[in-house]
């Protein structure tokens, strides 16, 4: 895939996100979207209307509710979500290529204490 064509490109990390955690939740409505992702409820709903359009996800009527609708996960979007981590991940070992078995521990140890250290909310 392109750079720039991926579940990213549109929408930023949130966007992949989005595709991520269908993927890994299952259809679900806006709204446990938004709480997964870690997006307001109107974000969200762009993001999810921009993978609808980009046929990365389809709308579903809800079987507990038929008022309400649930994103699904497409077969291609679920290609765009496996093929951006895929790049990323063979972008990730390329540059740790060069690195040795302690210098790796190292990095983990100290990338592990700045994620742990990012302020929430």
């Amino acid at each position: 895939m392109p750079r720039g064509r991926g579940p990213g490109a549109r929408g930023g990390q949130a966007a992949l996100r989005l595709l991520a955690a269908l993927d890994a939740h299952g259809p679900s409505s806006v709204s446990d979207l938004a709480e997964h992702v870690g997006v307001d409820q109107p974000r969200a709903s762009r993001l999810a209307q921009a993978a609808v359009h980009a046929g990365q996800v389809r709308r579903e009527a809800d079987p507990a509710d038929a008022r309400r609708s649930i994103l699904v996960l497409t077969e291609a979007g679920r290609a765009a979500l496996h093929t951006t981590l895929d790049r990323r991940r063979s972008a990730i070992e390329s540059a740790l290529a060069g690195f040795t078995d302690a210098e790796r521990a190292e990095f983990a140890r100290l990338l592990t204490r700045f994620v742990e250290s990012w302020p929430r909310g």
